[in-house]
């Protein structure tokens, strides 16, 4: 019983500990379907990310009442507790599934995503929300085209398209007179989008993956600890039946 008691304060103050480290996983997963939206059109991907949330949520209440049952047993204390591990295991490992099948599903889809976009932009100075995304996507990961910057050169059906041209974004940020030309190529960024893209997906849903599987292991140590103690304070309060 003793050893049950420490291992549930002791994850008491992991539940609390790493309520942080789950939400920021699942705040990166939501910026990047938001950052990079026009790439990852389905609006269910950052499901796995909003689960992560909740899930660090809930943890906080968790780690606290484990850290309460660990000092003084309470049967009221000890049947919410396992409601709460039991909806968090759900949350964790919904949220472990999602972040792996997703993976898997977008970086096969990913190269045909950005493709379309680059045959479909209209120029730097164009409105349009396909072109423009493409813009802040090769200014935020310091990229040029899918591959590499002769991804510009194929897309030759762009009404904008220029011999030996590609779009200023594709400039790297210290050159600020940079004009996207292929003559001064030290100035543009040599690395594709898409394998840069790849790693950061890829980053985002290990780490929630990861997490999660790890938190779920833990909650199952809890729910075993807390079944421990359960077995040795019987329900007095029903005797009578």
């Amino acid at each position: 019983r003793s050893s049950a008691q420490s291992l549930l304060r002791l994850l008491g103050f992991v539940f609390l500990g790493t309520a942080a480290a789950q939400a920021l996983g699942g705040v990166l997963v939501i910026l990047m379907f938001k950052n990079y939206g026009y790439v990852f059109q389905e609006s269910y991907l950052s499901l796995p990310g909003w689960l992560a949330i909740a899930a660090a949520l809930i943890l906080l209440p968790t780690g606290v009442m484990a850290g309460s049952i660990s000092i003084k047993s309470s049967r009221y204390q000890q049947g919410t507790f396992m409601y709460l591990l039991l909806l968090l295991l759900c949350l964790e490992v919904s949220s472990a599934v999602l972040a792996c099948v997703y993976s898997i599903r977008m970086a096969s889809q990913l190269e045909s995503a950005m493709g379309y976009l680059i045959y479909q932009h209209n120029g730097s100075c164009s409105q349009d929300p396909g072109s423009r995304a493409v813009d802040v996507m090769q200014r935020k990961l310091q990229c040029c085209g899918v591959h590499n910057y002769t991804d510009w050169l194929k897309a030759t059906t762009t009404s904008w398209h220029l011999p030996a041209h590609v779009p200023e974004s594709c400039c790297k940020e210290k050159y600020s007179h940079c004009r996207g030309h292929l003559s001064h190529l030290e100035q543009l960024s040599q690395e594709g989008c898409l394998k840069k893209l790849e790693d950061q997906l890829c980053f985002v849903m290990l780490y929630v993956f990861w997490c999660c599987t790890v938190l779920s292991i833990l909650e199952l140590l809890a729910g075993v600890s807390n079944g421990i103690l359960m077995k040795h304070q019987p329900f007095h309060d029903f005797r009578i039946l």
